[in-house]
């Protein structure tokens, strides 16, 4: 139980550093990484979605027992994001850096499987 109050503990602060700056990095992406977001939309919808599942990990992180089922959507919430980063990877349409990211989110998804498993 103490591993999956670190993993999810770790996982969910992670995600509120990383994310909430995006909410004011709309322009500078556009910017900086062409062609411009033109959905803004779609943009601080995944920004919003994504910063309720930090909460989410944070929530399961302080009661590991209790919310052990919410592991799974979790699994599949960052296995999700590193598939969806390695297709568009092999159809060119990111940078090899944007991985990264994906890389850390797919590690994440291997520890919150483990914690299931070891809840």
């Amino acid at each position: 139980m103490k591993f999956a109050k670190i993993v999810f503990w770790i996982a969910g602060i992670w995600g509120v550093l990383i994310l909430t700056p995006l909410y004011f990095m709309f322009d500078a992406i556009s910017r900086n990484d062409p062609p411009a977001i033109t959905h803004p939309g779609f943009y601080y919808g995944f920004v919003s979605v994504a910063l309720a599942w930090q909460v989410a990990f944070l929530v399961i992180a302080r009661d590991p027992v209790r919310f052990r089922l919410m592991m799974i959507p979790a699994v599949l919430e960052k296995f999700g994001w590193g598939a969806s980063l390695l297709v568009l990877y092999f159809q060119n349409r990111i940078h090899p850096s944007d991985l990264a990211l994906g890389g850390v989110d797919t590690l994440l998804g291997v520890l919150f499987l483990l914690a299931f498993f070891r809840t």
